[in-house]
């Protein structure tokens, strides 16, 4: 019985070429897009996945409250780590983690800029990232202690034995022995590293760290077995409180904890908590990926329904001779499941062509899963599912046809039945102007993100890290480095304007209100900083060598907006119980994401050695000369360091990373969508035109143009496609406005966006239904009134 299913479901295939390559064209197209969103989900949704007693790991987060005002971030004093095991017995271990960042190291003549971090020494204890050689318990354990991957001990020693208990100089200035080797860090790393160093060597040199005042550490802690995380998180809600002399109601910080595995997802906060992140554009994917089979799925059901009359006679005969509804049902059910094996079949053979190219798209390294159970057991789940949604409907409906009205030539498709086709038509049509309208609005924010005056000028600034001897003699670096040609201005940071995160509450002024403590963000920097990054002064100067400045401040709009000065320059502000004066306020620039509002920020000169980046501001004219002059100086001054520097613009875009890859997919999306809805509709159309093959060549003897052929066979279907528009608009404004809602700074959707949409719809479909219309209209009348 099954297999004459098969041989009957087969030569239906054979028999209807055309109608059978479209139905299988469709479904491999949006079977394909689907397994690879499945694919990248997966690699989503495993990222930080596999550490061992998971359910245990906790990061911890905070809202600092100003007010009414609250502010949420993974930041926390440098000290609550080693405090929090100390006191909270719940807390099996406990480390801080500061930024990832890139530094040099060398061995003997070898040189490396590699990225790392600094951490406690339970880190190894908490995370399972496999140690080669060396203990969990002494891999951090000393101040001079470091921990390097696999691959960066190769590089440097020759081979990860030869590198342990060796020493490694750090920025030229410290010795560090190696006393452990981890392996190299896969793709489901969520922080990438090449080195982990003890966190005493980070804090020591950074002694603002101390102050529970200031907060840039990032901690992350593991519960004892059978912990309720809810109990800990009652215990450490107010543990600031203990450590803060000015805590109070208004002005306070709380903390919390988040599962770890869910901080790659989940890491955005919206009012001080936890509110989306990259979760988002997994759901987004995820929806998509099913919008897109079910409008290929919409195709089958589409095509089969439109057939029934042609089926209706073998129906008739086949109940006649004793078929019940049940066996036709499994037949048509047999067919459906026929042409989805076929598609997924031509899809898997898709995807290892476009599985490389999307790669490139997301950033991603997926692999093809060949070997990965789950992988099969997933296309299969997909093959039967999409099977049952696409045959079931025309199953029953064909199945139930009357064999009496079908042998008598009574028999007609009832109203039902067309409405639901036509609905189905609507439906497709309606997401592929959803996609579209998405597509142009993503654009269009990326575009305004790539083009917005963030406050200073991006474009020509180069950063080049300050290690070694530029650093300590950063005066002599920059007198030579402004006297080469194509070389403009030249100042030095802290850290990247992009990436502006270290924020302390010490921050007072005159007339302050007593417990009002709100966190300001700061940073450290040279002479001429805003000149070389050419912002724009609201009040008062730059900081300039011509002036005794080492007490002064410049702040931003929003903090003087908090201070309340009308006229700050030369009024007073204390920080970190360091009194001085304003001498400037700078108009409001972005140091972070459009999807966070700009916070008040107090800016510091300071002479001595920090750290950080030299800003240099180069010529457009003149910026290879400038790049090749500064990296000859950087190796005159600075031999023992490799040179390294980026482009501002460059690392700003690098913020939108994710937003970049919805954009590319989003184009992809639209365009498979309306090219699959145009494959259903041009199957129907022809569909149509086969059986209004008579009336249309009674039309040309009578007379008939082509045009009005062309017109006869579109009105309808067009007429559904402005049907599906109007369900799209509203739907595709209210989805692109709760997305742009993700910014704090973002463009509103444009009218002309729904405009563009609906006339790009119409003019693909009417193209597509013209060019079997035409075929129609200019078929022989003779030959078209002979056809049966």
């Amino acid at each position: 019985m099954i297999r004459s299913y098969f041989t009957i479901a087969w030569r239906n295939l054979a028999k209807d070429k055309v109608f059978s390559f479209i139905n299988v064209s469709g479904l491999s197209l949006g079977i394909t897009f689907s397994i690879l969103i499945g694919l990248w989900i997966r690699d989503e949704v495993s990222m930080d996945a596999f550490h061992e007693d998971g359910d245990r790991l906790f990061a911890v987060t905070s809202v600092e409250y100003s007010g009414s005002e609250m502010t949420g971030s993974y930041d926390t004093p440098g000290m609550l780590g080693e405090e929090l095991k100390k006191v909270i017995p719940e807390v099996d271990y406990a480390c801080s983690m500061a930024w990832t960042s890139h530094h040099n190291f060398t061995v003997g003549d070898k040189k490396m800029i590699i990225p790392g971090n600094f951490a406690g020494p339970d880190f190894f204890k908490m995370f399972s990232y496999p140690l080669l050689i060396g203990s969990k318990e002494t891999a951090l354990l000393c101040r001079d202690c470091i921990a390097l991957s696999k691959r960066v001990a190769t590089s440097l020693f020759g081979s990860p034995e030869a590198a342990i208990n060796q020493s490694v100089r750090y920025e030229g200035s410290d010795d560090l022995k190696v006393t452990a080797i981890f392996d190299d860090m896969g793709d489901h790393v969520s922080q990438k590293l090449e080195y982990l160093i003890n966190w005493d060597f980070f804090i020591n040199k950074r002694s603002w760290l101390k102050d529970w005042h200031n907060t840039g550490a990032e901690t992350f802690v593991k519960l004892r077995e059978h912990t309720d995380p809810e109990l800990v998180k009652g215990k450490i809600r107010t543990f600031i409180k203990n450590y803060d002399r000015e805590y109070t109601d208004l002005e306070r910080m709380e903390l919390s904890l988040q599962p770890f595995s869910e901080k790659y997802l989940h890491s955005n906060f919206e009012n001080g908590r936890l509110s989306g992140g990259r979760i988002e554009y997994v759901r987004l994917f995820r929806l998509v990926a099913v919008l897109i089979v079910l409008i290929a799925c919409i195709n089958f059901m589409n095509l089969s329904t439109a057939k029934s009359i042609r089926r209706a006679r073998e129906i008739g005969v086949r109940k006649v001779n004793g078929a019940m509804r049940r066996a036709l049902i499994s037949q048509f059910m047999v067919e459906a499941l026929l042409v989805t094996v076929i598609a997924v079949g031509f899809s898997l053979m898709l995807l290892s062509i476009v599985l490389p190219e999307f790669n490139l798209l997301t950033g991603k390294n997926i692999h093809y899963p060949v070997g990965d159970r789950q992988f099969w057991l997933a296309i299969l789940f997909l093959a039967v599912i999409t099977s049952i949604i696409s045959g079931s409907y025309p199953a029953f409906m064909l199945s139930s046809f009357k064999p009496v009205s079908v042998l008598k030539g009574s028999f007609k498709i009832n109203s039902s039945t067309v409405v639901l086709r036509k609905g189905m038509v609507i439906v497709q049509f309606a997401l592929s102007v959803i996609f579209i309208v998405g597509m142009i609005v993503i654009s269009g924010q990326v575009s305004f993100i790539e083009n917005k005056n963030i406050g200073y000028q991006k474009s020509n600034l180069v950063y080049v890290p300050l290690r070694g001897t530029l650093d300590s003699n950063f005066k002599t670096f920059k007198d030579e480095l402004s006297a080469l040609p194509g070389i403009e201005e030249v100042s030095r940071i802290g850290q990247r304007p992009v990436e502006l995160d270290n924020t302390t509450t010490s921050v007072t002024w005159e007339g302050k209100p007593p417990g009002v403590r709100p966190q300001f963000v700061f940073v450290e920097v040279d002479y001429n900083f805003i000149k070389t990054m050419q912002a724009n002064m609201l009040y008062g100067r730059d900081f300039s060598e011509a002036f005794a400045d080492s007490t002064s401040f410049i702040v931003n709009e929003t903090a003087l907006k908090i201070i309340g000065y009308k006229d700050p320059i030369g009024m007073p502000l204390k920080f970190w119980n360091k009194q001085g004066t304003i001498i400037g306020a700078v108009k409001d620039f972005h140091f972070n994401s459009l999807h966070v509002p700009i916070m008040p920020l107090v800016i510091r000169l300071e002479k001595g050695a920090f750290g950080g980046y030299a800003l240099v501001r180069i010529s457009p004219q003149q910026t290879e000369a400038a790049l090749k002059g500064l990296e000859a100086l950087h190796k005159k001054l600075n031999p023992e360091f490799v040179f390294a520097h980026q482009f501002a613009d460059e690392e700003y875009a690098h913020l939108y990373n994710s937003e970049q890859v919805v954009k590319k997919l989003s184009a992809a999306f639209s365009s498979l969508a309306i090219f699959i809805s145009c494959l259903g509709l041009l199957g129907l159309v022809m569909f149509t035109a086969q059986q209004r093959i008579k009336e249309i060549g009674v039309r040309k003897v009578l007379g008939a143009s082509v045009a009005q052929i062309v017109s006869l066979l579109s009105r309808d279907f067009l007429t559904l496609v402005i049907i599906s528009i109007a369900v799209a608009t509203p739907i595709a404004f209210y989805v692109t406005s709760e997305w742009l809602n993700g910014f704090h700074y973002h463009i509103s959707p444009p009218w002309w966006a729904f405009v563009t949409a609906a006339a790009g719809a119409l003019i693909i479909a009417f193209v597509t239904i013209s060019v079997q219309a035409i075929k129609a209209g200019r078929t022989d009348p003779a030959k078209s009134l002979r056809a049966e």
